[in-house]
């Protein structure tokens, strides 16, 4: 097939949905451009590939640029809870490594504010220097058809927010030899307790 017969064909109407092939990177604007530059190669275990003191472009995969921090000075703080994005998250490879990663920001001051067994992700919640929400998450189930089906069985409609745990507690767990499989399954909610009351801001 020719270059012009495959480019028609690649704006053929009848092509339907095209959809993106992936999620390329998040601009974060802010105040403290020095900050949080730090913070986020920190918490990510990001390198900056460019930076002129008011744009930098950071990284931890094979992505040219997962993060860009765009500073403006004089920047007013963001409002809490108004519409907006309430956080971006991040996907590690396993629950060894969330865990590690949990134990290394703590050594850096870095703790979480919220901690909680979502059902298909165990995730901890963070907030960057200006207050925006950052999730570090791993799967708890083998794959997306797993998880949807999960979602599908009536779990998530019972309990839409999950179970909040201590990490300390997990990471003990989680070194006395326990198997993944019952360190990930969701407990059920505390006695006398709702989904909501599990909810950390």
């Amino acid at each position: 097939m020719s270059t012009q017969e495959d480019r028609k064909r690649k704006l053929a109407g009848e092509r339907g949905r095209v959809v993106p092939c992936k999620l390329a990177h998040v601009v974060r604007r802010t105040p403290r451009f020095e900050e949080m530059v730090r913070w986020y190669c920190t918490v990510l275990g990001a390198e900056v590939v460019h930076s002129n003191g008011m744009l930098a472009f950071l990284t931890y995969d094979d992505e040219h640029h997962r993060l860009a921090i765009a500073g403006i000075p004089g920047l007013p703080d963001q409002p809490g809870m108004t519409a907006g994005t309430d956080h971006i998250a991040f996907t590690f490879a396993d629950l060894g490594d969330l865990l590690y990663t949990f134990r290394r920001l703590k050594a850096e001051g870095i703790e979480p504010y919220w901690c909680v067994n979502h059902g298909p992700t165990i995730s901890m919640y963070y907030h960057d220097p200006d207050g925006s929400g950052v999730e570090l998450q791993v799967d708890t189930m083998p794959t997306a058809d797993a998880i949807d089906a999960w979602m599908r069985s009536g779990a998530f409609d019972s309990n839409p927010i999950g179970v909040v745990f201590e990490p300390e507690e997990l990471i003990r767990r989680y070194e006395s030899g326990e198997p993944l499989e019952t360190l990930t399954l969701r407990p059920p909610l505390p006695e006398g307790m709702s989904p909501f009351e599990m909810m950390r801001f």
